[in-house]
């Protein structure tokens, strides 16, 4: 039997202890320093977000209630507000029902068949993502302008689309069409087409495929997808700028903010009209942040 070094052992027990003592500093240190760093880290978000977020936001409320309720009411309820109202709830209302159907059509299309062009396709939808919204509205007006065919053909007829209703729904259209799609396609892309061809084998139609198989599994989706396309629907400026060529019957309410801030409008119009959009969009971003904690948790119970 070989007899035990007790000296050794004993020095591999110190060395051990040793490490152990070095690696305990070691996680000690590496916590002291990530938790300065995520309270500095924290400390400059929140600083950020005072400074840029909140703090203006705080200023235009005060400054819309700077001469009190009255002159605040007063400037909501004037003509030219209400009919920006009106544009911006049509526009709106006209631009989310389209968007519902082609981000659905183009969802389906691409994320449960294979076809030539399919990148190509993605790409289309993408663009109003990667041009300038100015832009886009000076393809509207090239498109349907005097000097165009179309628009000569449009003249000769009495159908008037720029700088008219039309043209801020068509521009509004354009710019928000890609948010109900791209929210969408990764859904039915995970998806598969296993539970269709279930659905198909067991004798349902296309349509009801659709409507009990694939639209409940990307209900969350769509819901998201449309809380977006209503924000930037609510606060588009730069193509609608263009086509309305600042007329009261075409305001939107983000034009209209333009209008006064440039006639250099005093008290609280500008600020008042400007807290009506801000309040839109913080209603948008609590349904967006209920929304997502809901997604949340219907994900963690099916998992």
């Amino acid at each position: 039997m070989k007899r035990i070094d007790r000296n050794r052992v004993d020095a591999s027990a110190s060395d051990e202890r040793l490490d152990h003592e070095a690696y305990c500093r070691a996680v000690k240190r590496a916590t002291t320093e990530s938790a300065f760093a995520r309270g500095a880290l924290i400390a400059f978000v929140s600083l950020f977000m005072i400074l840029f977020l909140i703090f203006p936001l705080a200023c235009v409320f005060f400054e819309a209630f700077a001469d009190g309720a009255r002159a605040f009411v007063r400037a909501l309820s004037t003509k030219e507000t209400l009919q920006a109202v009106k544009m911006t709830l049509l526009a709106t209302g006209v631009a989310i029902p389209l968007n519902v159907v082609f981000g659905l059509a183009a969802a389906w299309c691409i994320g449960k068949f294979q076809f030539w062009g399919k990148g190509v396709l993605i790409s289309l939808i993408d663009i109003p993502f990667a041009i300038s919204p100015i832009i886009a509205g000076l393809l509207f007006v090239f498109l349907f302008g005097a000097s165009s065919s179309l628009g000569r053909f449009l003249a000769e007829h009495n159908i008037r689309i720029l700088f008219s209703a039309p043209a801020i729904v068509i521009v509004t259209v354009f710019v928000t069409f890609p948010f109900v799609a791209r929210e969408i396609i990764p859904v039915f892309e995970a998806q598969g087409t296993d539970e269709e061809q279930a659905a198909r084998v067991l004798g349902a139609s296309g349509w009801q495929i659709f409507w009990r198989v694939t639209l409940p599994n990307a209900k969350w989706a769509l819901l998201y997808g449309v809380i977006l396309c209503n924000a930037r629907a609510m606060g588009e400026f730069g193509a609608a700028v263009v086509v309305a060529r600042n007329s009261v019957k075409t305001n939107t309410l983000p034009l209209h903010i333009n209008t006064l801030y440039q006639s250099y409008e005093s008290g609280a119009a500008p600020f008042a009209v400007a807290t009506l959009l801000a309040t839109i969009s913080i209603i948008t971003l609590v349904v967006k942040t209920m929304l997502e904690i809901k997604i949340r948790s219907a994900e963690s119970t099916d998992g």
